[in-house]
C-alpha cells in the first residue's frame, strides 16, 4: 500500500512538472544601465580624508555612459553619485556626429547632463558652436550656453549672449546682442532662431540687416544664408540709398538684386522726390526695373503741390545704371488719371523719360488746367528743373477755355498746338497749320464779354499775363466779327469741340475712379498726309 502512494506521487509530480513547464515562461524586463563606467586610467587612488568619496585618476582617462565616450586628463569619479568631475583636454564623442571639448566638465549620469566649461567647442555634422560655458543636456539633446557664444556655420556666424542649440533638431535659439555675419550679409537683433539644416534665419524682434548697399529693418522674417534670400513680413522696410521699399511682406534675393513686395506697398525715391504704391510691386537693385500694379498710384513731390496719378500698372526701367549717362523710363498703361490742385490729366497710357525729361501721353489725352482743356492724338510735356517747360500737342490739337460765366468758351482747334511756360505759368502758345479760332474778349471795367471773334488762319500766337490771355497774332487770317446779341447758333462752338469736364479727376481719390469719354465723342487717329512734292519710297 505503501508503495502504491510513492508511485502515485511520483506519477502526479512528473505529470505536474510537464505541464507547468509548457507555460510560456515571463522574462524579465531588460533594464538600462545608467552607470557612468570607467574604462581606463593610467593611475587611480583614493584618500577619504584629502577627496571625500572621490576616486582621483590621472592619465589618459576614459569613461563610457549611454552611448557616450568622455575623455580628459585627470578627474574626480564620484561612483556612489554616478558622475565625475573631468579636468584637461576634455573630450565627449556621441556616434560621429556629435563631439564636444572643454578644458573642464562634470557630468551627473543620472540626468546625462555635462556641464563644460573654458573653451568650449561643440561639433555638430557640419555646425561648430564656441562658448566659455555650456550645459549639454544628452537626455533632451540640447545645449544651452550662456556668458556669449559663436556658432559657426558654413560662411555664417553667428554670435549672441546666450542661446540653446538642439542637436535633433539642428535648430539654434540666440537671445540678447544677436550678430549674424554671411559674406555681405550682416543681421543684428535680440532674438534669432536659426535652422543648421536648411541655413534659415528667422527674425523674431526688431532686426538690422545690411546687404551690399541696401539696409532691412524687420520685426518678422526669414533669411537664408545659402541663397541669400529673405522673407520679411510686418511692414518690414528696404532702403538702397535714396531708394525706401515697405510692404506687409518683402521677399529679397542678394544675388539677383531683386525684391516683391506685396500689400500696402511704398516705393520712395527720395532723390527724385516721387513715390509709388500698390497692392504688389518689385525692384530689381542690379537694373533698377520697378514695376507697381493692383491701386497703384505714382505720386510727384518735386513740387509745392505733389502731383497724384493711377493707372493699371508703372514700369520703371533705367538704363545705363550705375554710370554717369544713367536715364531711365517710366510706362504707366491703361486707365492713366493723374490728379494735383492746378492740373489734372486723363489717357490710356504714358511714358515719361529722364533722358530728354519728356512725358508722352498716348490715346485719347486730355490735360486741364484750371478753366482750361487741352487734347490731341498725342501729348507731350517737356520739364526742366522738375517744372513744365513746353509742351506739344500732335494731331487733332484742340484747346478750350470755359470763361466766368461758365457758358462760353474760347477755343482753338489746329492740327499741332504748342505752349510755353515760365514758372510752371503758360506764357505763350502757339496753332500751327489749319488753324480756327473763337475768341471772346472781355471788358476789363466790368468783365462783360464784348463780342465773339471767329478766324481761320496758318499760324496763330498767343501771349498770356497771370493765367488769361493779353493779346494775340495771326498770319494772314480771315474771320468774322459777332455781337453778342447777332451770334449764329452754330458759331458757338467749333467742329470736334467737347468740353469733357464729367471725366476730369475731382481730387486725388478720384484718381482711382475710372471714367470713359462718352460714346461717340472719342477721338479717331487720322493719318498725316504726306506733303505735296514728296515720294513715298517703297521698300
Amino acid at each position: 500500500m505503501q508503495m502504491c502512494w510513492i508511485v502515485c506521487i511520483a506519477l502526479f509530480t512528473i505529470h505536474y512538472s510537464l505541464f507547468t513547464s509548457a507555460k510560456p515562461v515571463k522574462r524579465a524586463k531588460r533594464v538600462e544601465d545608467k552607470r557612468v563606467y570607467l574604462v581606463h586610467s593610467d593611475n587611480l587612488h583614493y584618500d577619504q580624508f584629502r577627496n571625500n568619496d572621490a576616486q582621483v585618476l590621472h592619465g589618459n582617462v576614459h569613461f563610457r555612459h549611454a552611448g557616450a565616450n568622455l575623455y580628459c586628463d585627470s578627474a574626480h569619479f564620484y561612483e556612489q553619485s554616478n558622475s565625475f568631475e573631468a579636468f584637461g583636454h576634455v573630450k565627449m564623442t556621441q556616434g560621429d556626429t556629435l563631439r564636444l571639448t572643454s578644458d573642464y566638465a562634470y557630468y551627473d549620469g543620472n540626468a546625462q547632463l555635462a556641464q563644460a566649461r573654458y573653451n568650449v567647442i561643440l561639433k555638430h555634422r557640419k555646425s561648430t558652436l564656441y562658448c566659455d560655458s555650456l550645459d549639454f543636456d544628452r537626455m533632451y539633446s540640447f545645449g544651452n550656453f550662456f556668458e556669449g557664444g559663436k556658432l559657426v556655420d558654413g560662411t555664417a556666424v553667428l554670435t549672441s549672449d546666450w542661446g540653446e542649440y538642439h542637436t535633433d533638431t539642428k535648430m539654434a535659439m540666440f537671445y540678447y546682442d544677436v550678430r549674424l555675419r554671411d559674406k555681405k550679409f550682416y543681421l543684428t537683433t535680440d532674438s534669432l532662431f536659426y535652422d543648421t539644416r536648411t541655413s534659415r534665419a528667422h527674425i523674431v524682434g526688431p532686426s538690422n540687416i545690411t546687404s551690399g548697399s541696401s539696409h532691412i529693418y524687420s520685426e518678422d522674417g526669414y533669411y537664408n544664408t545659402k541663397t541669400e534670400q529673405s522673407e520679411l513680413f510686418g511692414r518690414s522696410v528696404m532702403k538702397d540709398g535714396g531708394k525706401t521699399l515697405i510692404g506687409d511682406s518683402v521677399y529679397h534675393n542678394a544675388k539677383t538684386g531683386l525684391n516683391h513686395a506685396y500689400n500696402n506697398v511704398i516705393y520712395t525715391d527720395s532723390v527724385n522726390k516721387n513715390m509709388l504704391t500698390g497692392d504688389y510691386a518689385e525692384y530689381n537693385d542690379s537694373t533698377g526695373y520697378a514695376m507697381a500694379t493692383n491701386r497703384a498710384v505714382a505720386y510727384d513731390f518735386s513740387q509745392r503741390d505733389t502731383l497724384y496719378m493711377h493707372a493699371d500698372t508703372f514700369k520703371i526701367f533705367t538704363f545705363n545704371i550705375r554710370t554717369d549717362s544713367v536715364y531711365r523710363k517710366v510706362h504707366a498703361f491703361n486707365k492713366v488719371r493723374a490728379y494735383r490742385r492746378d492740373v489734372q490729366a486723363v489717357c490710356d497710357s504714358l511714358v515719361y523719360s529722364s533722358l530728354d525729361s519728356c512725358m508722352y501721353m498716348y490715346r485719347d489725352p486730355i490735360v486741364w488746367n484750371n478753366s482750361q482743356q487741352l487734347t490731341g492724338e498725342e501729348i507731350r510735356v517737356y520739364m526742366k528743373d522738375s517744372t513744365v517747360d513746353h509742351a506739344h500737342v500732335i494731331n487733332q490739337a484742340f484747346s478750350v477755355e470755359m470763361l466766368h460765366d461758365s457758358v462760353h468758351f474760347n477755343q482753338i482747334s489746329s492740327k499741332d498746338m504748342k505752349a510755353f511756360f515760365q514758372k510752371g505759368e503758360m506764357r505763350e502758345a502757339q496753332a500751327i497749320d489749319n488753324v480756327l479760332i473763337i475768341y471772346y474778349p472781355i471788358d476789363e471795367a466790368d468783365s462783360s464779354l464784348i463780342l465773339l471773334n471767329y478766324q481761320e488762319t496758318s499760324l496763330a500766337k498767343l501771349f498770356f499775363e497771370n493765367r488769361k490771355m493779353k493779346r494775340a497774332w495771326t498770319n494772314k487770317s480771315s474771320g468774322t466779327m459777332y455781337p453778342m446779341t447777332q451770334i449764329p447758333p452754330d458759331k458757338y462752338f467749333l467742329p470736334g469741340y467737347n468740353w469733357f469736364d464729367y471725366v476730369r479727376p475731382l481730387d486725388k481719390d478720384d484718381i482711382f475712379n475710372w471714367r470713359p469719354k462718352k460714346a461717340g465723342t472719342e477721338l479717331k487717329e487720322q493719318k498725316r498726309r504726306t506733303p505735296p512734292g514728296k515720294k513715298v519710297r517703297k521698300e
